[in-house]
């Protein structure tokens, strides 16, 4: 069994999986150049780009390390929207997940300071 059946809930992997596709096949502009500064540099562990773990959808999730990572569009600024993705956060933290944030505008004007960021976080484990 892959990592995406052992991260998922097998009673919605169907569903979200044809939903991830489709989020793979448009990523957010934010998204787009993240995928293609973290698959290019050299961060030492494989991630998985709208992997599925459980009912939830992470942006990029690298399964060796449980570490998760999301952009946030100006979407997640709703009150709706922030109390689902901390309900979210606390769900994917109870099962060992760790969860870092970052918004569009960090990714766009500063990307070397996130991918510091991850680095750090990474080696926490």
């Amino acid at each position: 069994m892959g990592y995406s059946y052992q991260t998922a809930d097998p009673m919605t992997y169907r569903l979200l999986k044809e939903f991830a596709a489709k989020q793979r096949a448009i990523p957010t502009e934010a998204e787009s150049l993240f995928w293609n500064f973290l698959r290019a540099s050299q961060m030492g562990v494989r991630y998985r780009h709208q992997h599925i773990i459980g009912e939830y959808i992470a942006d990029f999730a690298c399964v060796t390390n449980k570490l998760i990572i999301e952009i946030d569009g100006l979407y997640h600024s709703l009150p709706e929207q922030k109390i689902s993705d901390e309900e979210r956060t606390e769900w994917l933290e109870r099962n060992g997940w760790r969860v870092i944030r970052f918004t569009n505008e960090e990714i766009f004007s500063n990307l070397e300071n996130v991918l510091e960021r991850i680095k750090d976080e990474q080696e926490k484990r």
